[in-house]
């Protein structure tokens, strides 16, 4: 016999995301912007500027990462 019991479980769901450069706020309704947003996410290495073994973060928005690197990349066709 298997005897088996119901768990209620929490679900996290996304609401929102703010652009750590500018600060807006985007909602998840607005996911025209929100499909565009850059998610940087690693570790740093061994001798990293940013301290070996740091786990970095970031969320940035389309318009302020255009704005950061506009000068540097290429638009491949």
């Amino acid at each position: 016999m298997i005897i088996t019991k119901k768990e209620m479980k929490e679900i996290e769901s996304t609401e929102s995301i703010i652009c750590d450069v500018c600060g807006k706020k985007y909602d998840i309704e607005d996911w025209l912007e929100i499909q565009e947003f850059h998610h940087i996410n690693f570790v740093g290495g061994y001798g990293s500027i940013f301290e070996d073994g740091a786990s970095i973060e970031c969320d940035i928005c389309q318009n302020c990462l255009k704005e950061m690197i506009n000068n540097f990349c290429r638009i491949a066709e």
